[in-house]
């Protein structure tokens, strides 16, 4: 019987709806859970977690790369402000040309990167523009490396070469756009830079041997003035007897001494003032002196307009290595300043007297230097412009004497210059040349006499002829000593 009729159900707990009833809904779990429930939040979720691992990787992957850069790469910057950009722009250029080397065998590593040699794709042209005394001119163009990337091999080793140009800022020491030359390379080959240098300052000194440099001022700071110039011999300036020797000799002495200036408490400078007529051979004789003593030459303009007294004391205090500081004509220097103003209210040079006399023995002013200083009328100069510690060693450079008259035609007509004359008509011609200077008054002291300049002017226009030297003599004789005579 109790199979037949199944037991009944408990009766429902309380608060229990029993069969058939629907459930309750879920109890509110908050603003999130509805945001989970969401599939078009979770979605974006998954979009935005996505996106932010692939930027982590990938300034991850940036940040690897960008540090075994640095450990496997090492630049060097070479701006233009610096002596060797200029050596390394024309080592690259004549690396681009020179004739290939001794090339180890091809089946090897080092044969097959030895023949890789990149030609440059950006270049830039360089002309130098050189005046004849004759009036006519030549000119020569060099190639060097232009803006953008180049890539060398040297020696093996392959160098990646940025040269970078910024028109915002200016070098003021050429005053062209500021550039700057950033040359790559891997760090395990890092010993290549200093040999690299030395190669580029080998061949500038290869280039400038045998030359003097010629630098004017440029703002604030020394500017090459044009190419090189071949060294002037000492034997080349004719002067008069023993003059040019003491003097070389006096400024050998002055560079060997520096240790007893020191020792003394002396200034270490030395000042030369050069005096006489105009053409006698005072500048040339400072151009034969610096290439006699390997040093360059430093033009100064005191009456160039702008040059006031600081920038005179500056660009004394700073000459190059192995200079001379020429003022010429330092007695006209200040004679602008008795003339009216032009239009613009210019009446000369922004230099004062006092301000010459402190740039060249001031305390400001600079130890180891030779200054020398020319002028045509040494009467018109100031006794302090003149006195000792200004002016060390004073020499007169005047009219050619006899002597000097016989060696200027010797220079021009000599055995040396090939003329198919014998010695006896030589001497002859040269003996007669000297004595008709002789007797019209060119050796007297009669208030005019015959400068080397005017000697080689009439040498160079009859070379060759030196009977028709002295047949022209006249024109080396002032109208004046010619009514006297």
């Amino acid at each position: 019987m109790n199979s037949l009729f199944p037991p009944k159900p408990p009766p429902p707990a309380a608060g229990d709806p029993g069969p058939g009833t629907a459930p309750p809904p879920p109890a509110d779990d908050g603003l999130m859970a509805q945001l989970v429930a969401n599939p078009l939040f979770t979605g974006g979720i998954g979009l935005i977690l996505l996106t932010g691992t692939a930027q982590i990787a990938r300034k991850s992957v940036r940040a690897a790369a960008s540090h075994l850069q640095r450990q496997m790469l090492i630049t060097l910057e070479i701006p233009s402000t610096d002596k060797s950009y200029d050596w390394f722009l024309r080592w690259m250029a004549a690396h681009q040309r020179a004739p290939p080397r001794a090339l180890p065998p091809l089946l090897t590593p080092a044969g097959i990167l030895a023949r890789i040699q990149p030609a440059p794709r950006q270049l830039a042209v360089e002309t130098k523009y050189t005046a004849h005394a004759s009036g006519g001119f030549s000119t020569s163009f060099v190639l060097l490396p232009g803006t953008g990337r180049h890539v060398l091999n040297f020696h093996g080793t392959l160098l990646r070469v940025q040269r970078e140009r910024d028109a915002k800022r200016i070098d003021l020491q050429r005053g062209t756009p500021w550039e700057l030359l950033t040359v790559t390379t891997l760090f395990s080959a890092r010993r290549v830079f200093p040999v690299l240098l030395a190669e580029a300052r080998a061949l500038a000194e290869q280039q400038e041997a045998g030359k003097t440099l010629i630098y004017t001022a440029w703002s604030t700071s020394w500017k090459p003035f044009g190419a090189p110039r071949r060294k002037r011999p000492l034997s080349s300036v004719v002067l008069a007897p023993g003059l040019k020797e003491r003097l070389v000799s006096d400024a050998r002495a002055f560079l060997r001494s520096s240790q007893w200036y020191h020792d003394r408490g002396i200034p270490y400078r030395r000042g030369y003032l050069l005096y006489g007529p105009p053409g006698t051979g005072k500048t040339s004789f400072v151009q034969a002196l610096a290439a006699e003593l390997d040093y360059a030459i430093c033009v100064v303009n005191i009456s160039e307009r702008g040059l006031t007294d600081d920038r005179l004391n500056h660009l004394l205090a700073n000459l190059p290595e192995r200079s001379i500081a020429l003022l010429e004509d330092v007695d006209a220097a200040f004679a602008a300043r008795r003339v009216p103003a032009d239009a613009d209210g210019y009446t000369g040079a922004n230099v004062t007297f006092s301000g010459l006399l402190n740039a060249l023995d001031g305390v400001a002013s600079a130890d180891e230097r030779i200054i020398v200083m020319t002028t045509n009328h040494v009467d018109r100069l100031d006794d302090a412009l003149v006195r000792p510690g200004r002016v060390d060693v004073r020499a007169e450079i005047g009219y050619a004497g006899e002597q000097a008259v016989a060696e200027m035609w010797e220079r021009f007509y000599g055995p040396e210059c090939g003329l198919v004359m014998e010695d006896p008509e030589r001497s002859l011609l040269k003996k007669t040349f000297v004595d008709a200077l002789r007797e019209r008054g060119a050796f007297a002291g009669l208030g005019w006499g015959v400068s080397t300049a005017a000697l080689q002017g009439l040498f160079v226009l009859w070379k060759g002829e030196p009977g028709r030297a002295v047949e022209d003599i006249e024109a080396l004789v002032p109208e004046g000593a010619r009514r006297k005579a």
